[in-house]
């Protein structure tokens, strides 16, 4: 992968570029950033960067071409070279090729597994090929898509002992045909105390043996390799960085791209998965949610429940993340008028104007809390019929002063 193939981050891609070129590589690197952020793909990026063959060799490579060009022998030759200014990796070279196939020998990866059967002591490197085919397919996919991925089910994924002595022992080789070894841990928050068996190599490293260390949450970090690593922030993608890369790759029409832009909030991987679902009517879903809970009553709440429990775990996150969007364009609206409105004109207006009528301005903000609480919990594989049974009644709570509730049709 190439920082051109990454959908934004120009600001965060030439820091990476000028550490490297101004020889200020730190041993350990930490990229920080928020599922969906695209820090995996930087990662890629700058490994690839590292490796590259012309990156290294230009310089050298061109003097030589300019003194015999000044002898007037190889004048074509030099006319012909293709320039390359080194703000991105040439995709063209041997170690190029072979790290945009996740190949190359000396880039290796770490990454939550589980064991296949009990007894198992799992590595990374057990399941290479399924690594390999997953970046190529969703290089913006979370731990979630992974362990669905190799088919892991509900079982829990860690980087273990095991996969720490085996990264010691790589890592403790010469390298192959880089000047640098690079090891790329996705996740490493999925590393408990064994990770202490990787301290002495991190604080000791051999010459030219490059840590990337690529994480959302640092406090589930071990302190002790946190404190060992330069921080390299990967903020959220744009709104409008998502919706160029959905109209430009996925020839989305610029109205849904859009609205996928704004409720994603800079996840490019939920903007992925809503696209994916474009075609599911989330409004419907809601608008017999909020009868059911303040018209219908319990026969009907339990009905919904059932049906929304048989949904994927995505298709809930993703249910619930368009309920917040449309609250807090609610909420917009009831503070800026009409003209915050970026929905204005399509089907979402008369819904937050509805929504503006039942609930106040604390108790839309209280349903957007309970909410992000729904989605920390069906992250963590909580059962669904008792989570929607307990947020249908805790909404209705929150609601319940507004007596007044005329159905949502």
């Amino acid at each position: 992968m190439q920082f051109k193939d990454i959908i934004g981050h120009t600001e965060v891609s030439q820091h990476l570029i000028d550490m490297v070129q101004r020889n200020r590589l730190s041993h350990a690197l930490l990229f920080l950033g928020k599922e969906g952020n695209g820090g995996l793909a930087s990662a890629l990026a700058f490994a690839q960067y590292v490796v590259c063959e012309r990156v290294h060799t230009h310089e050298s490579h061109s003097a030589s071409l300019s003194a015999k060009l000044g002898t007037g022998s190889l004048e074509e030759d030099v006319l012909d070279e293709p320039a390359f200014d080194k703000k991105d990796s040439c995709g063209v070279c041997s170690a190029c090729l072979k790290a945009s196939q996740f190949i190359h020998p000396d880039i290796h990866y770490s990454y939550p597994v589980f064991p296949k059967k009990p007894g198992d002591k799992p590595k990374s490197t057990d399941f290479i090929q399924d690594w390999r085919s997953f970046l190529k397919a969703q290089p913006y996919g979370n731990v979630y898509d992974w362990l669905q991925f190799i088919s892991a089910e509900n079982k829990q994924g860690n980087i273990t002992a095991f996969e720490c002595n085996d990264i010691n022992l790589k890592l403790s080789l010469k390298s192959f045909e880089s000047d640098f070894k690079i090891l790329i841990m996705w996740m490493p928050e999925y590393l408990g105390n064994e990770g202490n068996k990787l301290l002495k190599l991190i604080e000791e490293p051999p010459a030219n043996t490059l840590f990337i260390f690529v994480a959302e949450n640092e406090s589930l970090i071990l302190q002790t390799i946190l404190s060992r690593c330069q921080l390299v922030k990967i903020p959220p993608f744009s709104l409008e960085e998502i919706d160029a890369s959905l109209v430009k790759h996925y020839e989305t029409g610029p109205a849904l791209a859009k609205q996928i832009s704004m409720i994603s909030e800079g996840n490019y991987r939920e903007a992925l998965q809503l696209l994916l679902h474009a075609e599911e009517d989330w409004q419907l879903l809601l608008r017999e949610w909020l009868n059911s809970m303040l018209r219908t009553g319990p026969v009907a709440q339990v009905k919904w429940v059932e049906e929304i429990s048989k949904l994927g775990r995505e298709k809930q996150k993703q249910f619930l993340r368009y309920f917040n969007h449309i609250l807090h364009l609610s909420i917009k609206v009831r503070l800026h008028g009409d003209t915050a409105d970026p929905a204005k004109g399509n089907k979402d207006t008369d819904f937050m104007l509805r929504l503006n009528k039942i609930a106040g301005l604390a108790q839309q903000e209280a349903i957007i809390n309970l909410i992000d609480e729904a989605v920390w919990h069906i992250e963590r594989n909580a059962n669904s019929k008792m989570l929607f049974h307990a947020l249908t009644i805790r909404i209705y709570h929150v609601v319940r002063d507004n007596a007044l509730i005329s159905a949502w049709r």
